[in-house]
Formats: C-alpha cells, sequence, structure tokens
C-alpha cells in the first residue's frame, strides 16, 4: 500500500513508523519550517526532520487550495492518505487524491473533542479518559466515520505535553491495526453520533491566563493541560508571571479564618469570613504561595517564573519578590 503522510508535531513521529512498517510511505506533507527563539532561524518540524534522516520526498506547501495540495499528492499516486495534526483544513480535491481517500489519527474518543486541541484540553476540563479515534476523512471538523478507537486512561499529574506523548503512542498501535485491516478490506465504518460532539478548539496565548474566579482545581487542571503552551500565567505589576507547578489544597477558604484579622489588607475579611475576592494572596512562605480562589478554595503555586527570568522555585521567587498576603495577582 502507497502512502503519503501529512503531519507536522513531535506527536506524528510514531505514527511515521507505522506507516513506514506497515506499507510504502512514499512522502511526507508537512507545515513549513518557523522562526524560533529570539534568533527567529528556522527550525524545521519534527515530520521532516524524521523523512530526510530516511531520504523520503518532503513536501512543505504554504497553500494548499485550488487544487495545489490534490496535485502534489497526486503526484505520489497513493492508495491511502493518513493524517495527524497537520494543522492545515483538507481541501475535498485533496481528501479525494488518494484511491482510497485519508484517514486521520485524532487524539480524542470522536465526537467528543473535535478541534485542533484535543488533549489539552481533556486535561483542562478534567475528564478521566480520552484517547484515539482512526477517522475516515470528510469536509467538515472531525466529523467523518469512525473506522476505530481506543481509550486511555488520564493519569493524576497528567500534562498536555505527556499526554499527547502517550496518544502517540497509542495512535501508532491502532493505526498499524486500521492499516492491516484496511488491507483486507475489514475496517469498520461507524458514523459519529454529531449530537454528542464537542469541541476541543485551537490554543490561544489567552487561553494560558488564570482566572482566579475558577476552582483552584480548575485553575491547576488547566495549567496541566496547557503545558507547555500556553501555559499557565497571571499578572503581577503589570508583568507577566508564569506558573509552571502547583496544587489544589483540601483546605477551604471558610477552615482558614486565622490568615486575617479585622485589619486586613484589601481583598480579604475578617476572622471567621471567606476571602471574598480571588487571586488575592493568603500565606507565602518557602513551602508555597497560597491564592484565593473560586468557590472558597485555596491553590498552592509552588514554581514560577517571572517575565525575563528563569523559573524557580515559590521560595526562590519570594527573596527577589515582596509578594504576602492581602496582595493581588491578576494585574
Amino acid at each position: 500500500m502507497r502512502i503519503v503522510f501529512l503531519g507536522t508535531p513531535e506527536f506524528t513521529l510514531p505514527l511515521l513508523e507505522a506507516c513506514a512498517r506497515a506499507g510504502e510511505l512514499v512522502a511526507v506533507v508537512a507545515q513549513p519550517d518557523r522562526p524560533v527563539g529570539r534568533s527567529s532561524a528556522l527550525l524545521p518540524p519534527p515530520s521532516k526532520r524524521w523523512a530526510q534522516e530516511r531520504g523520503l520526498p518532503v513536501h512543505q506547501p504554504e497553500r494548499v487550495k485550488s487544487g495545489k495540495l490534490a496535485a502534489l499528492i497526486a503526484q505520489h499516486a497513493p492508495d491511502l492518505a493518513v493524517v495527524a495534526a497537520y494543522g492545515r483544513i483538507l481541501p475535498a480535491d485533496a481528501l479525494q487524491a488518494p484511491r482510497l481517500g485519508c484517514l486521520n489519527v485524532h487524539a480524542s474518543l470522536l465526537p467528543e473533542l473535535r478541534g485542533a486541541a484535543p488533549a489539552q484540553w481533556a486535561i483542562a476540563r478534567g475528564l478521566e479518559q480520552t484517547g484515539v479515534t482512526i477517522m475516515q476523512m470528510d469536509e467538515g471538523l472531525d466529523s467523518g466515520d469512525i473506522r476505530l478507537q481506543r481509550g486511555l486512561a488520564i493519569a493524576n499529574g497528567e500534562t498536555g505535553e505527556t499526554l499527547l506523548g502517550k496518544l502517540g503512542g497509542l495512535g501508532a498501535l491502532l493505526l498499524a491495526e486500521a492499516l492491516a485491516l484496511l488491507e483486507r478490506g475489514e475496517l469498520p465504518l461507524v458514523p459519529q453520533d454529531s449530537a454528542r460532539a464537542t469541541l476541543a478548539p485551537i490554543l490561544t496565548r489567552d487561553d494560558g491566563r488564570i482566572d482566579f474566579a475558577r476552582t483552584a482545581l480548575e485553575c491547576d487542571r488547566r495549567r496541566r493541560g496547557f503545558t507547555p503552551w500556553p501555559g499557565a500565567w497571571t499578572l503581577l505589576g503589570g508583568r507577566m508571571l508564569k506558573i509552571h507547578a502547583g496544587a489544589a489544597l483540601d483546605s477551604s477558604l471558610p477552615s482558614l479564618p486565622s490568615l486575617a484579622s479585622p485589619a486586613s489588607p484589601p481583598g480579604m475579611r475578617g476572622p471567621g469570613e471567606p476571602f471574598a475576592q480571588p487571586g488575592t494572596v493568603l500565606a507565602a512562605s518557602a513551602v508555597g504561595i497560597d491564592i484565593a480562589c473560586g468557590g472558597g478554595t485555596v491553590w498552592r503555586l509552588t514554581e514560577l517564573q517571572p517575565e525575563g527570568k528563569k523559573r524557580m522555585s515559590a521560595g526562590a521567587f519570594l527573596q527577589g519578590n515582596k509578594l504576602g498576603p492581602g496582595q493581588l495577582l491578576g494585574s
């Protein structure tokens, strides 16, 4: 089986290996090289580097419409295209270019989490399970028929980065099984139930900005889900403060009246009353910086990174920054 692969990031590498073992991988299509770091030097994507190391043809079209991508695929006369995290919506003519169409490896249990960032949103929304779906692509947003599917439990402490790594490995196993079944004409074809669909939209920088009105657990889920990008961040004195590590505490604000007094700074209440303003610092020590969050919950921050500096422990941060009870984060 002749296969053209379309995909770009690290997630695709085990899938490329699966394609190479299952059939004849004839070309790789990836996003163009992008500038990285302060030097803005162009960096080739992982899928391109993988293909070049093996002497495979690589294409990086800037445009995919007006027949450009379809013609590029067709020149390799593939039986099948496998698509995973390519980063572009394929037009109808490109979907039809391979003899057997296009299979997509999607990092969720469709129809849940259709979109560009399913693993990240699975964690951010507190799901206990996700998985991988092999889907027959159509012109909709991850709406094609399901060919094969397998679930994966989301571990405690999982981040978007670690979960994607696990889903890449699971996807490779599932893809190999799907390709074998396809060759035998035995691969299932099951329509999705679109009434159950949820969305996992592409992440933006602002998705990482912490809204302390959420509960501490919700804030920490977003921190983990959005690692490494866009990360979790807030503002302190008008400058970005990244939050690399933290934990929701079991204690709730009403059980911590001793942290306040009638003369407490703005944003805090007197003894016996809950702290009213999310984002208020409740306590700060080398152990961590405790922040008031929505629903009377407390989020302990243990590793931070001030703008323009390296990441550091809460203790190291407090040595160079004045931050104490009553101060507010977020502005």
